[in-house]
């Protein structure tokens, strides 16, 4: 298969999970996204989530969308994002707050690990 068709692949992939995602923040995972709000930010749990949900359904259209000539703009506004909910990722390890199946120190810290990967598919989709 050819590197661009690949590219496309990855860059539509990552589009759909985040339009996915951004979803579940709005219905049926919404009490999940909630463990991962850290504490120290000031606005509610629930309107935290469902922010950052309109937020990835935004970006994930974005991303599926962007004219060529706009897509490494939007893959790095994306790995801004994954940086930004960072803190909440954490935040759920460090508090143990389970939600989505982690629940051990282990999963949770494992998840940690996800979160450079999620950066790294943004940038090199959308190179």
């Amino acid at each position: 298969m050819k590197s661009n068709t690949i590219k496309k692949i990855a860059k539509y992939g990552l589009g759909a999970m985040l339009i996915s995602a951004g979803i579940g923040h709005l219905t049926f995972a919404r009490k999940e996204f909630q463990a991962q709000v850290p504490e120290w930010v000031t606005l509610e749990k629930d309107d935290t989530v469902v922010f950052s949900g309109i937020v990835e359904i935004a970006m994930g259209m974005a991303i599926i969308a962007a004219p060529k000539k706009y897509e490494s703009v939007v893959g790095k506004l994306a790995a801004g994002l994954f940086t930004a909910v960072f803190p909440g990722n954490i935040a759920q390890y460090k508090n143990r707050k389970d939600s989505f199946g982690l629940n051990t120190d282990s999963k949770r810290l494992g998840r940690l690990f996800m979160q450079p990967l999620l950066l790294l598919w943004a940038i090199k989709s959308t190179d």
